[in-house]
Protein backbone atom coordinates (compact mmCIF):
# COMPACT_ATOMS: atom_id res chain seq x y z
CA UNK A 1 0.00 0.00 0.00
CA UNK A 2 1.17 3.51 -0.76
CA UNK A 3 0.25 6.90 0.64
CA UNK A 4 -1.95 9.27 -1.33
CA UNK A 5 -2.07 13.07 -1.23
CA UNK A 6 -4.71 12.68 1.48
CA UNK A 7 -3.51 11.61 4.95
CA UNK A 8 -6.72 9.60 5.38
CA UNK A 9 -6.33 7.15 2.47
CA UNK A 10 -3.89 4.51 1.22
CA UNK A 11 -4.07 2.69 -2.11
CA UNK A 12 -2.50 -0.22 -3.97
CA UNK A 13 0.58 0.43 -6.06
CA UNK A 14 0.10 0.31 -9.83
CA UNK A 15 2.53 -1.47 -12.16
CA UNK A 16 5.04 0.84 -13.89
CA UNK A 17 3.76 -0.31 -17.28
CA UNK A 18 0.53 -2.11 -18.12
CA UNK A 19 -1.10 -2.90 -21.46
CA UNK A 20 -4.29 -1.02 -22.13
CA UNK A 21 -7.62 -2.69 -21.43
CA UNK A 22 -6.06 -5.57 -19.46
CA UNK A 23 -7.05 -6.54 -15.93
CA UNK A 24 -4.48 -5.56 -13.31
CA UNK A 25 -2.51 -8.47 -11.77
CA UNK A 26 -4.33 -7.98 -8.46
CA UNK A 27 -7.38 -6.04 -7.30
CA UNK A 28 -6.78 -2.31 -6.77
CA UNK A 29 -7.72 -1.26 -3.23
CA UNK A 30 -8.35 2.02 -1.46
CA UNK A 31 -8.11 1.88 2.34
CA UNK A 32 -9.63 4.55 4.55
CA UNK A 33 -7.75 5.41 7.75
CA UNK A 34 -10.76 7.43 8.93
CA UNK A 35 -14.41 6.53 9.39
CA UNK A 36 -16.23 5.90 6.10
CA UNK A 37 -19.64 4.23 6.30
CA UNK A 38 -20.10 0.81 4.75
CA UNK A 39 -21.96 1.11 1.46
CA UNK A 40 -20.31 4.41 0.47
CA UNK A 41 -19.65 4.48 -3.29
CA UNK A 42 -16.00 5.22 -4.12
CA UNK A 43 -14.95 6.49 -7.56
CA UNK A 44 -11.31 6.86 -8.56
CA UNK A 45 -9.71 9.00 -11.26
CA UNK A 46 -6.21 8.78 -12.70
CA UNK A 47 -3.93 11.00 -14.70
CA UNK A 48 -0.38 12.18 -15.25
CA UNK A 49 1.53 15.11 -16.80
CA UNK A 50 0.57 14.08 -20.35
CA UNK A 51 -3.04 13.05 -19.76
CA UNK A 52 -4.75 14.70 -16.79
CA UNK A 53 -7.85 12.47 -16.97
CA UNK A 54 -7.32 8.87 -18.04
CA UNK A 55 -10.25 6.84 -19.33
CA UNK A 56 -10.98 4.08 -16.80
CA UNK A 57 -13.37 1.15 -16.79
CA UNK A 58 -14.83 -0.33 -13.58
CA UNK A 59 -13.63 2.64 -11.52
CA UNK A 60 -16.35 2.52 -8.84
CA UNK A 61 -16.51 0.25 -5.81
CA UNK A 62 -18.39 0.04 -2.51
CA UNK A 63 -16.60 0.73 0.78
CA UNK A 64 -16.81 -2.21 3.21
CA UNK A 65 -14.87 -2.36 6.48
CA UNK A 66 -12.85 0.71 5.43
CA UNK A 67 -11.74 -0.97 2.15
CA UNK A 68 -12.96 -0.31 -1.41
CA UNK A 69 -11.87 -3.14 -3.73
CA UNK A 70 -11.80 -2.57 -7.49
CA UNK A 71 -11.76 -6.11 -8.90
CA UNK A 72 -11.50 -5.33 -12.62
CA UNK A 73 -10.04 -1.82 -12.91
CA UNK A 74 -8.83 -1.18 -16.46
CA UNK A 75 -7.08 1.67 -18.25
CA UNK A 76 -8.81 2.07 -21.62
CA UNK A 77 -6.82 3.15 -24.67
CA UNK A 78 -3.48 4.84 -24.04
CA UNK A 79 -4.89 6.80 -21.09
CA UNK A 80 -1.47 8.29 -20.35
CA UNK A 81 -0.11 5.01 -18.95
CA UNK A 82 3.11 4.83 -20.96
CA UNK A 83 3.96 5.79 -24.52
CA UNK A 84 3.05 3.94 -27.71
Amino acid sequence: MIRTDSPYFLCSALPNHWRSNKTLPSAFKVISLGDVSDGTMVTIRAGNDENFCAELRNCTAVMRNQVAKFNDLRFVGRSGRGKA
